[in-house]
């Protein structure tokens, strides 16, 4: 146990402490800077007292005050050291996550420069590598393409040659391409006589002998139908009406209106239709024009044709075949049918009335009469 102090007793006497006594410092005025200062000796100076270090006295905030208290030539010494932590505080290094891909390592300047970046190869050692020597050329694998080029060229002037036999040839004589035929029949190539000048636009000026339309292909033609001189007589023309009573009328209606003559053409093609056309010619076209109301009363003719009792409007013929200029009225005969099936049109075109009949045993296409009927027509527009 620890003794109690007593309190009446007197407190220990502290030691004395000594302080040290200051350097004595000489005065700066004092001392001339001409005449020397004479040092003093041993017996007139004082005892000195070592004073203790000043760097244990404080600590220097920095480098620069710790030597200037302890004079220039021990600057050096007191530079301090880095200051190394412990290695127990020191941070792991982090390692590179897994997975991640390895970096590329930095191009060469060659690299560089075959990439056109010159710029980055500037600073850079460039070693230009050697270039590689060509191999030499295989006169074989020249003498390969030369046989395959001109193989090639044989079979484009081949395939030429076959793609224009091809297109040259008609669609009906290509196997696989030819189509059925609609039944039309094959005409001469067709063009007008040449008009001589003067006359009126509604009157025919040329020949109606060489306004007739040709027969087809493979038809042989009516010679009865030519009469003298190409005109055919009017008795004759009138046989194509069945009735007595209708034939007078029709003759009395042309002698009234100056009939001048009639022209006419006819054949029997190869299926056995007949075909006759007549080209009746007035003075003028008005004239013309009445005659062929007076043989058609808008729905049937006026006259029963030889050979069929009953008519009726040919309503399947094409409107869009009509020409302009012609005025044109079309039958069919009504079933059922007699001998023949009949076929009629009267086409009314300025001073000329055409009659076409059309008949053939069983049944009389519709397409061979309708293309007959728009290319005389066209002969007379």
């Amino acid at each position: 146990m620890t003794a109690q102090q007593d309190p009446l007793s007197p407190p220990p006497a502290e030691p004395p402490t000594t302080a040290p006594e200051p350097i004595p410092v000489p005065d700066a005025t004092a001392v001339s800077t001409t005449e020397p200062v004479a040092e003093p000796t041993p017996s007139q100076t004082a005892p000195a007292v070592e004073a203790p270090p000043v760097a244990s006295l404080e600590k220097p905030a920095t480098a620069d005050q710790a030597a200037a208290q302890v004079g220039p030539d021990a600057r050096a010494s007191v530079e301090p050291a880095p200051v190394q932590p412990p290695a127990d505080q020191v941070p792991p290094t982090p390692a590179a996550p897994e997975g991640l891909p390895t970096p590329a390592p930095l191009p060469t300047a060659a690299a560089l420069l075959a990439a056109g970046d010159v710029q980055t190869a500037a600073g850079m050692d460039v070693v230009a590598p050697e270039p590689t020597p060509a191999p030499p050329k295989d006169r074989r694998v020249l003498r390969a393409v030369a046989r395959w080029v001109a193989t090639v060229g044989v079979f484009a002037l081949a395939g030429v040659g076959t793609a224009y036999g091809v297109v040259g040839m008609e669609r009906t004589d290509v196997p696989g391409l030819a189509t059925e035929s609609d039944g039309r029949w094959a005409y001469p190539e067709i063009s007008r006589p040449p008009v001589p000048t003067g006359g009126s636009t509604d009157s025919h000026l040329a020949d109606v002998r060489r306004l007739l339309l040709p027969a087809p292909a493979g038809a042989t033609e009516d010679k009865g139908l030519r009469g003298a001189d190409g005109w055919l007589a009017t008795k004759d023309f009138l046989a194509i009406y069945s009735e007595a009573d209708d034939r007078e009328e029709a003759a009395q209606v042309l002698t009234d209106n100056g009939l001048r003559h009639i022209a006419a053409r006819g054949w029997t093609t190869e299926d056995g239709t007949r075909t006759g056309i007549y080209l009746l010619q007035f003075d003028t076209a008005p004239t013309a024009t009445g005659v062929c109301s007076e043989f058609n009363d808008g729905i049937s003719p006026a006259y029963d044709t030889r050979g069929a009792d009953s008519w009726d409007f040919d309503d399947g013929f094409p409107t869009d075949a009509a020409i302009e200029g012609i005025d044109r009225h079309v039958y069919d005969e009504v079933k059922p049918y007699g001998a023949e099936h009949l076929r009629q049109a009267y086409l009314c075109a300025g001073d000329v009335v055409a009659v076409i009949v059309q008949a053939r045993k069983g049944s009389a296409a519709a397409v061979p009469f309708q293309q007959t009927v728009v290319l005389q027509s066209q002969l007379l527009s």
